[in-house]
């Protein structure tokens, strides 16, 4: 019992984190929930839950606002229970991927319903690509290789080493795919970040196997490794359940990659770091990435939304992030920005004017679309007319 209330007190959600693990459940619940209860909406469970239910939970519920203590820190890193939480997102996963695979192949399921599991395992790949996330920056041989096999639902292995070498070196910067531009849509942001990220996850990896000496053609190759894993994973389930699934598997893989740039989208959106004397950036501080502190989207998302401390403090474990004062604030959680990101217009009300507020209405401090800042004139001449 003293263990109990020890570990309780360095972390009140700590058994609030296996709730991370609905989204993976997501994949294996459709076909019994709609057994049960004869309701084919079920089919489409994963949107339902993701951008319906933990959006109105976020509101109910509200802020997060428990931060662990520095002397905790250490004890909470070290305790393995955390690693669990994401290591089991992974044969659920894979398992309700299986699952999907039989009925996809299947003529009981009418095409609407196969399209409903299709988004959802979509989603489901999609925040598998969070618990890959999590997973990859930890420097244990183990949790990498993990990370790796994460990624192979979505055939996005390359998020492996854009992420860690690329993203987190230049982000909240022009030169960064990955952070969105103030006047930027979403839909122009999604082929720039697409391809954008994956020249230079190629760029990245033939540098560092020239460094070792290495041919681009060899087993140390970290992106033929992860994309080996897609390929595999791939033509088992094509072997096993037949022709019939590909629409689906590339279907799903689709929106699973869409889901996390939509969410690269939000989190930098129009952030800029500034430049040194001598041209180069600054370090990433807590101001340089959108923040969220909702409860209920923490857990699901292994507090991806303390997104500031993670990139200033990339190597901490996801149960010691903070919520941080200098961050700036998101009007609600990162499932509901996704919906809005989704419609520019509601994106551009809600958004850019907490941009400009951030940088104290100037133009210089912000990440630009080139040909936005008539945009900016403007909504500071609306800000400074509404004073």
């Amino acid at each position: 019992m003293t263990i109990f209330k020890n570990s309780e007190a360095r972390d009140p959600k700590r058994y609030l984190w296996v709730f991370g693990l609905i989204a993976p459940g997501c994949a294996l619940l459709p076909s019994q929930l709609v057994a049960h209860t004869g309701q084919e909406l079920f089919w489409w469970i994963g949107p339902i839950i993701v951008f319906v239910a933990i959006p109105l939970l976020d509101w109910a519920v509200g802020d997060d606002g428990s931060n662990p203590r520095d002397e905790d820190y250490e004890a909470l890193s070290n305790d393995r229970y955390y690693r669990w939480c994401t290591f089991l997102f992974l044969p659920m996963q894979f398992i309700g991927l299986l699952i999907a695979g039989y009925l996809w192949s299947r003529n009981e399921l009418s095409l609407a319903d196969k399209l409903g599991l299709a988004v959802t395992l979509g989603v489901v790949s999609g925040i598998g690509i969070n618990a890959a996330h999590e997973l990859g920056h930890r420097s244990e041989q183990l949790e990498r290789w993990l990370a790796k096999i994460a990624l192979a639902q979505s055939g996005y292995g390359h998020f492996f080493v854009e992420h860690n070498r690329g993203h987190h070196v230049r982000v909240a910067t022009p030169e960064d795919p990955a952070s969105g531009r103030f006047g930027e849509s979403l839909w122009q942001f999604l082929p720039r970040s697409v391809f954008g990220g994956f020249r230079s996850a190629l760029a990245l990896e033939h540098e560092r196997l020239s460094r070792k000496g290495r041919r681009w053609f060899s087993i140390d190759n970290h992106l033929l490794q992860a994309w080996s894993m897609s390929v595999a994973l791939f033509g088992m389930m094509i072997v096993v359940f037949g022709p019939m699934v590909i629409p689906f598997l590339a279907l799903q893989a689709v929106i699973g990659a869409g889901l996390l740039e939509t969410v690269n989208y939000v989190e930098h959106y129009g952030l800029l770091r500034p430049r040194r004397a001598n041209g180069n950036y600054v370090r990433c501080t807590p101001r340089d990435s959108w923040n969220s502190d909702r409860l209920i989207t923490n857990l699901f998302l292994f507090h991806l939304q303390r997104h500031s401390d993670h990139h200033a403090n990339p190597g901490r474990r996801y149960q010691t992030l903070r919520s941080s004062e200098q961050a700036p604030q998101l009007p609600a959680g990162y499932a509901s920005m996704v919906v809005l990101a989704a419609i520019p217009p509601l994106w551009r009300a809600v958004m850019d004017h907490r941009v400009l507020d951030h940088y104290g209405g100037d133009i210089t401090l912000v990440n630009t679309k080139p040909g936005a800042r008539r945009r900016i004139v403007r909504l500071n001449r609306d800000r400074d007319a509404a004073r």
